[in-house]
Order: C-alpha cells, then structure tokens, then sequence
C-alpha cells in the first residue's frame, strides 16, 4: 500500500463513488484506473475522500472488492495510531458536523485512564468528554461510535428514544456496540492456563 501521491497520467480514468455504510472514515471512495499500472492496487487518504489506485483491466466487482480491501487495511493501519487529545477533540468536531449538524460542540475532549467500568463519559454542563484509555487500538469505527455518543449526550442527557435516533445516521453503531459488547464478554471469561508443550 503506497502512501504516496502518484503522478497523474492521461491514461488514469477516474470515478468517484459512495463509499460503502460499513465504511465510517471518510464519505466517498474515488477510484482511479491506470493502463500503466499492471497487478498493483495502492490507496491513500485525501481529506474527506478515499483514493484507491488500480490497474484499468479490472472489471467491476474486483474494483469493489480490492476497494473494501484497502478501505479495510487503511483502517487498520490508522486504528494501530493512537490518537492524541488535540487529534481526538478535532475528530469529535468532524463527527459533530457529519452527524449531528454541528450542534454537540464539546469544551473539551480528553482520554482517562479512571474509567475502567465504562467506555466514555460526558457532563453536559462542563461540556466535556472524556473516552476510557481502553478504546486505545480498537478499530476506528468503534472510537468514532464512542466518541458519537458522548457527543449525542451534550443534546440528549438520558438514553430515550430521542437520544437513539441522533445516532441512526452513524452506519456502524450496531457493529460497533457488538464489538465493545464482545469485549466485555471476553473479559468475563474464565481465563484457562496455558498449555504446556509435552
């Protein structure tokens, strides 16, 4: 995967499509076809879009699949970065903008390390936010629903039904909950001894 800019060539066809609702980072995928690239695909972000770089051969659905495949490595990548206050409070702005109309504007956004029992906090009347050192290396959709949900709280104090539907914009808020719901459960597992080599 090349973080590179290439070059741009007349044989470079582009597209630009939607990206796919499981897919949170960014809101569209632009696809550039090249009849001198021959096996290789490469994909980098480009502010608010994703570029994703291949060989003019392919046919449609490799096109789509080599774009959930890089849209899926990026992610990765990025989520192994751990994000600092100043990066998280600009991520809760965007996210702000994207899905609630810029309305949750938070005084502050901070990691904790004291919150071990549950995965962010806000107090509205302070406007903070504050996420749990835990969520550090979960996948980005899972900080992005964490982070849409404190936010939602500086609208909404309680979990009512209007508090739910701030959130029926964000595509992966069920995958998301499955996940920090599966992390929970895991914890709660007996832990087995490791097995000796014989």
């Amino acid at each position: 995967m090349s973080a590179d800019r290439p070059l741009r060539t007349r044989s470079q066809q582009r597209s630009t499509t939607a990206q796919p609702s499981h897919h949170s980072a960014t809101s569209a995928v632009e696809v550039r076809r090249s009849a001198r690239r021959r096996r290789t695909v490469s994909a980098y972000r480009d502010g608010d879009r994703t570029v994703v770089l291949i060989p003019a051969r392919m046919s449609e659905a490799e096109e789509q699949r080599w774009v959930t495949v890089m849209l899926d490595k990026l992610a990765a990548q990025e989520s192994k970065r751990t994000l600092g206050d100043g990066e998280l409070a600009e991520r809760a702005r965007r996210l702000s903008e994207q899905y609630l109309d810029g309305r949750a504007r938070p005084a502050s956004v901070r990691w904790v390390t004291n919150q071990n029992t549950r995965w962010g906090s806000c107090t509205p009347a302070e406007g903070s936010i504050r996420l749990s050192h835990r969520l550090k290396g979960m996948p980005e959709y899972v900080v992005d629903y964490v982070l849409l949900h404190e936010l939602a709280h500086l609208l909404v104090p309680g979990h009512g039904p209007r508090f739910w539907r701030l959130l029926e914009s964000y595509p992966r808020t069920e995958r998301a909950r499955g996940y920090l719901e599966g992390v929970v459960a895991a914890d709660r597992l007996p832990h087995l001894p490791a097995a000796r080599g014989e």
